[in-house]
């Protein structure tokens, strides 16, 4: 059957590709006042923590030459481990101490986040703009519909329109999805106009899908509210976003921050339970520091149309791939772009009713973070564009962090592993053997080696902290259950975190090898619901992880090291990575946990309106499509 689907009349907006090497200037924007407290607690404040701790870790090591003497240090190679040792725990330190005193920041430093009236009258035209990819065409139509719906209930429907912009490739979803937004169109015949294309080319992939909208219809709308498959914002938050723009002619883009839900394993539940705890600490601190000079993560997030298409047209990348060709993280350098051409990008961190999905497995989470990694890394080449703002360019950076973390952790493991061989009493001979076994227990038991562990694990936990007591005592109480079920939760996230890790770790370092070599991660659709993972997949990627973990508690057991102590946690995690992922995607321990009140979430608890509405309309639209298919004009059921 052919499905009388349509676009709107063509209202084209020039979007011209930008120069990286070359900028001509900025608009000339109101003067904004730059949150200078709260970067000098976050940056100043981490760099005064590294630097602190660095020359604590150079004191205790015998890099000169009176400790070095005292430790009978003479061999050059030995020394240069040392180094490297000094080396890598700066910057991993670093990067502990940034992420603690951002979440800092944001406790102290408070701001009014939100501009408009309460009540205001919205102006303009607002699309939902829904780019899509082999993704499942009842649910996306389901959560667009509950969205209008709401916005109906308001009165504010006629600000707004849905556009569906598809680039799905596979035969039987296409059709599918054209009979669903179908159905879709006829419930909402009376609500707003739903229109729909499809690409028969995915051209730089959601950027180019984005771009492709703009390019043909653009100036039709005044805002548009970029949305990805999973995403599902409230009438009211949708009204907010559209007021805060009209209040504030200088924004380009307005972010929010979204909240996992619907997920029922035992990894998105964790996640979940810590974007609702921790999440709001790490927001607030980002936005804190960060000001108007913000960043954009692609979806669910407000954005002036033709500050869109006058300054983010994205160029292709100059090599081969992973590093060249279309830019794959667009939505950081779309930000920096926006930035540069004088325009404000904020956020609001405690704006509500934003919501997307989790991937349901440890393993579904590897796969989307293959392809942030390959796009976080490609930024390394956008970073030193001309005009950029510095804030720009340290999200770029911190956002390469976030994955060169890992590998730096690894090579930190492994020199830690060899000056632990080194200063075991059995791979020497003589009268320096007592010297060596003392300096190896002054190294890894000393007092002050123990006190920067405390002082790495305090910073390390500070965010975490900080969510708790504010969950525990806050004004705004996340409305979980009792206290004790929610520190008992607490508790369970941060032992499946500390297991997870030296995985993540291992996975992110793997990623990072790939992307050196060459390899291309890809666009395949997201998984989004849970899934039996195959014991010889499980084996294949976590089969080397487990041995590695064998083999270090193996050696280090061999050398009645100390290290073994402080590297157990990591050990443990890498031994049970087969089990542990296995777990992740289970249904049946996220629903255990979910009976005991365990990792309970406000959306569990209390369900919001709109993802009620949501999963009636996926019911509904299942049988409007069958439908469909058997009498042409039929109307979808009330």
């Amino acid at each position: 059957m052919q499905y009388s689907l349509a676009t709107p009349p063509a209202a084209p907006l020039t979007m011209p590709t930008q120069v990286l090497s070359r900028h001509q200037g900025s608009r000339v924007a109101d003067p904004r006042r730059i949150p200078w407290l709260a970067r000098l607690l976050t940056f100043g404040g981490s760099l005064g923590l590294t630097a602190t701790a660095g020359w604590q870790m150079y004191s205790l090591l015998p890099l000169n030459s009176e400790t070095a003497l005292a430790w009978g240090v003479t061999s050059p190679w030995i020394v240069t481990l040392l180094w490297l040792l000094l080396g890598l725990f700066i910057v991993t330190f670093g990067w502990v101490a940034l992420t603690a005193m951002a979440a800092l920041s944001g406790l102290l430093v408070r701001r009014n986040w939100r501009q408009a009236a309460p009540d205001a009258p919205l102006h303009g035209r607002t699309v939902l703009l829904m780019p899509v990819y082999n993704e499942d065409p009842v649910s996306v139509c389901a959560a667009l519909s509950a969205m209008a719906e709401e916005l109906a209930a308001l009165g504010l429907a006629r600000h707004f329109e849905i556009f569906v912009v598809s680039d799905t490739t596979d035969a039987t979803i296409r059709s599918r999805e054209a009979g669903v937004v179908q159905c879709l169109r006829d419930r909402l015949v009376t609500v707003m106009p739903v229109w729909y294309r499809r690409r028969d080319s995915n051209t730089a992939r959601k950027a180019g899908n984005i771009r492709d909208f703009v390019s043909r219809w653009g100036s039709r709308y005044d805002y548009m509210v970029v949305l990805d498959a999973d995403s599902l914002i409230a009438g009211d938050t949708l009204a907010t976003l559209v007021r805060e723009m009209d209040a504030d002619r200088d924004t380009a883009i307005l972010q929010t921050l979204p909240r996992l839900f619907n997920g029922e394993t035992l990894y998105a539940r964790l996640q979940q339970f810590s974007g609702v705890i921790y999440g709001p600490v790490f927001a607030r601190g980002l936005s804190a520091w960060q000001g108007h000079d913000g960043n954009y993560w692609g979806h669910n997030a407000i954005i002036r149309v033709r500050a869109f298409a006058e300054s983010a047209g994205l160029p292709k990348m100059p090599g081969p791939r992973p590093f060249g060709g279309e830019i794959r993280s667009h939505d950081f350098v779309e930000a920096a772009l926006i930035r540069r051409a004088g325009w404000t990008v904020r956020m609001l961190p405690e704006l509500p009713g934003s919501w997307e999905e989790c991937p349901p497995t440890l393993l579904d989470a590897a796969v989307r973070d293959r392809r942030w990694a390959q796009g976080n890394v490609q930024h390394l080449g956008v970073v030193t564009a001309r005009g950029l703002r510095w804030p720009s360019r340290a999200h770029m950076l911190m956002g390469v962090m976030n994955y060169v973390t890992s590998a730096l952790w690894l090579a930190l493991v492994v020199v830690g592993l060899a000056l632990s061989t080194v200063l075991a009493p059995q791979f020497f001979t003589g009268s320096d053997d007592a010297a060596w076994l003392q300096s190896g227990q002054l190294l890894f038991n000393g007092e002050r080696m123990i006190g920067l562990f405390l002082l790495t694990m305090t910073l390390l936990l500070l965010p975490k902290l900080l969510g708790i007591a504010g969950a525990l005592f806050g004004r705004r109480r996340p409305g979980l259950v009792s206290r004790i079920r929610l520190l008992l939760g607490a508790l369970v996230e941060l032992l499946f975190s500390v297991l997870h890790a030296p995985i993540v770790m291992m996975l992110h370092s793997r990623h990072l090898w790939e992307i050196v070599r060459g390899q291309d991660s890809g666009w395949s659709a997201q998984q989004r619901r849970g899934r039996s993972i195959a014991w010889s997949e499980l084996l294949r990627r976590h089969g080397g992880q487990t041995l590695l973990g064998l083999l270090m508690l193996g050696h280090l057991a061999w050398l009645a090291s100390p290290l073994l102590y402080w590297m157990l946690p990591m050990i443990v995690g890498l031994v049970l990575a087969l089990p542990l992922s296995a777990l992740s995607g289970s249904r049946r321990a996220g629903g255990w946990l979910a009976r005991l009140g365990l990792l309970s979430t406000p959306e569990e608890l209390s369900q919001p309106a709109i993802i009620r509405r949501r999963r009636i309309l996926s019911s509904q639209l299942e049988t409007a499509v069958a439908v469909h298919d058997q009498a042409a004009g039929k109307s979808f059921p009330a």
